[in-house]
């Protein structure tokens, strides 16, 4: 057995049964290798869509997602997508080919230091010095990014480490990292702290983030907040943890969220923040929360406990384990007063909307604007409410993913997006990532024409592999977000944002034998919407939207 057969028995013993990955000279030995075997490989057609689509595979199944690629700017290519994953806690184990372990250092063709590039966004990084370490560091790997504060970790592995043969291949059953404990059940005496604090509470609001997902905590969660009446809001990577329509659910809070969600984090005298950031796209002045209310945050990772806002009580633990905890104790109170004061918040701003909506009408009236194309939101909400129940909606970055944050009607499917790094293109690769993971669920990817055109490459993958993903592309022929910001901070200064009505998206369609269908105007979404959705096979949707729709 060489290197390269250690890997790939490796991956098999932890049970991996894809891979996404592009070869080269660098990793052609384990490539080689993994014809032996029965785990899949999906030729992705760009590397940072190889850990967009580990990511969205890793998501959907609760497993460790892989990606693979080769030295020099394969490596590199992966970067943004190891990053996007770091930033947003997906557990993915990458691995890259290197030049010869001999010639390392010397600047020797294809040599890229991706251990050091990476340094600052995984949570561990490997060089492959001894074929004989590999068991170990392949089994160490796997831990290390699927428990605790979930995450990527890099393994890079020369190419005579590959070929470099192995006597005995030992595959550990169990890791032990002396500096890695990480942390599952929450402490007992803290977790009496919080219910306890919770009875004396006149105004509680639960803040749910991408942790509840991470954890699998959507039913303790949503468990504990029915049996305790205690409302609760969403941070933008916590969407779908709770159905939209839930009664105690008051939507998405931060820059982007929504007005009643943010005045009930306001109000509230005592905020649970669980497994979320507290970063500031949620929340934009975490000072105020700090003096003014009862901060509990509770989270897997004790360094982000404190980080942005200091708690009154820090509650360390996986959140599913948590919750268990928290469902088996008995909790004395009454929130009727505090619930029945944002259902009027709610109400009030559905109202406020109602009127604005009216008053855009009487403007677009008086100032003879006409505004061509789909209305977004209408869209977005019509799209959520004809996918199936337990459908995965997949957003991009833009304009798109905050029309579809705010409009997106969540049941029993998922919302998945890029949140703490906000790249552009990371839809589509994701969305065939999931789709492979969990082929029985409707996937649909929702991304403007600039992000799509950043990893469009991918719908040869789709059609490839006969990958049945849908993709709507809101197409408006600008960089849409980019435009309205300079719009409101540039006095309609516009600079770099104008994309042309490039490319027909028809013919991009054709070229690749997927189907093609359009929407341009709001009386034939609904049919245009039936259409898309009907047939489980790969199909684009080009919904016209006008450049001056702001979100």
């Amino acid at each position: 057995m060489n290197g390269a057969d250690a890997i790939v028995k490796s991956l098999s013993q932890e049970g991996v049964s894809c891979v996404f990955g592009y070869p080269g000279v660098a990793i052609c030995p384990f490539f080689d290798s993994i014809l032996k075997t029965d785990i899949r490989t999906i030729l992705i057609r760009q590397e940072q869509c190889a850990a967009h689509a580990a990511s969205g595979y890793a998501r959907i199944t609760g497993k460790v997602g892989v990606a693979v690629a080769t030295s020099g700017p394969g490596a590199t290519n992966l970067i943004t997508g190891i990053a996007t994953a770091f930033m947003d806690s997906i557990p993915l184990v990458c691995i890259t080919g290197q030049v010869d372990s001999t010639m390392m250092g010397s600047d020797v063709f294809q040599e890229a230091d991706i251990s050091g590039a990476c340094e600052s966004f995984v949570k561990y990084s490997y060089i492959v010095r001894d074929a004989a370490e590999i068991p170990r560091i392949i089994k160490e790997a796997f831990y290390i990014a699927g428990t605790g504060r979930k995450g990527p970790v890099l393994i890079d592995v020369p190419v005579d480490i590959q070929r470099q043969q192995i006597r005995h291949f030992n595959y550990p059953e169990t890791v032990n990292l002396r500096t890695y404990k990480p942390t599952v059940n929450g402490h007992a005496v803290q977790i009496k702290k919080v219910m306890t604090q919770l009875e004396r509470a006149k105004r509680p609001i639960i803040c749910v983030g991408g942790g509840v997902h991470l954890s699998g905590a959507s039913g303790e969660v949503l468990s504990f907040i029915d049996k305790n009446e205690i409302p609760v809001v969403s941070t933008m990577m916590g969407l779908s943890a709770i159905p939209t329509e839930h009664p105690l659910f008051y939507g998405m809070v931060g820059n982007n969220g929504k007005p009643y969600g943010n005045r009930a984090m306001n109000d509230a005298d005592m905020v649970l923040m669980v497994g979320a950031r507290v970063a500031d796209r949620s929340i934009t002045q975490p000072d105020l929360i700090e003096e003014s209310k009862v901060l509990v945050h509770i989270d897997v990772d004790p360094a982000e406990i404190g980080k942005n806002a200091g708690p009154t009580i820090p509650l360390v633990g996986d959140i599913r384990h948590v919750f268990e905890e928290f469902n088996k104790m008995e909790l004395h109170a009454d929130y009727t007063d505090w619930v029945d004061r944002l259902d009027g918040y709610k109400d009030d701003a559905r109202n406020a909307k109602r009127h604005r909506m009216y008053q855009r009408e009487d403007d677009m009236r008086a100032n003879r604007k006409v505004f061509n194309g789909v209305n977004p939101p209408e869209f977005i909400r019509s799209l959520s409410l004809a996918m199936k129940e337990d459908a995965v909606y997949v957003a991009d970055v833009g304009q798109n993913q905050m029309w579809s944050c705010s409009n997106y009607i969540a049941r029993k499917g998922r919302f998945m997006t890029s949140g703490g790094m906000g790249t552009m293109g990371y839809a589509l690769p994701a969305a065939l990532g999931v789709k492979t993971g969990d082929p029985s669920r409707q996937v649909v990817a929702v991304c403007g024409d600039g992000g799509f055109q950043m990893t469009m490459q991918e719908l040869a993958t789709v059609a490839h592999y006969k990958i049945p993903v849908k993709l709507v592309i809101l197409k408006n022929t600008v960089l849409g977000l980019v435009r309205q910001y300079q719009h409101y901070n540039y006095e309609d200064r516009y600079s770099a944002i104008d994309l042309g009505s490039e490319p027909d998206l028809s013919l991009i369609a054709q070229a690749y034998g997927i189907r093609y269908l359009k929407i341009e105007d709001n009386e034939h979404a609904a049919e245009g919407i039936a259409a898309f959705l009907e047939k489980d096979e790969a199909t684009i949707l080009e919904v016209t939207v006008d450049r001056d729709e702001l979100c």
